[in-house]
């Protein structure tokens, strides 16, 4: 699935990649900049964080935003977990009815979590999923 990336994302992408030496492969931009979501490949995940959450402070610093980091997956079950991270899910499963759905098992105490302020947290799942995996709504069960 080829996901359309703007020019300011790409610039974002860009930074991050000089700034960590990880190069994510998508970037949502919202609130005007000030929120910015990575998704970082597979496996790279401690290096974009760096000792003690150091490294991407020092991008939120160089930005000006507040930003996140989501770990790429290659199955839509993993990839919708890792979207709901720090949420404990205990698992996915995808339906493919009329629709295809996602739903989420997540530990009750993290279902705040899950759901973030505003509900900014599964939102941003949402849009991930719905790029990167074709899934129309992610759910908490």
């Amino acid at each position: 699935m080829r996901v359309e990336i703007t020019d300011e994302a790409r610039r974002y992408i860009g930074t991050f990649d000089e700034l960590v030496g990880v190069a994510p492969t998508d970037c949502l931009v919202f609130e005007d900049g000030d929120r910015l979501v990575f998704l970082i490949p597979a496996g790279e995940m401690a290096e974009a964080v760096g000792p003690g959450g150091r490294t991407v402070e020092r991008v939120e610093e160089q930005l000006g935003a507040s930003v996140e980091l989501v770990e790429d997956a290659d199955t839509p079950e993993a990839f919708v977990a890792n979207a709901l991270a720090p949420a404990a899910v205990r698992g996915v499963t995808v339906s493919r009815q009329n629709d295809v759905v996602a739903y989420a098992e997540v530990v009750e105490a993290d279902r705040g979590v899950a759901i973030g302020a505003d509900g900014r947290n599964i939102e941003t799942a949402r849009t991930l999923a719905a790029r990167h995996f074709d899934i129309d709504d992610v759910q908490l069960a």
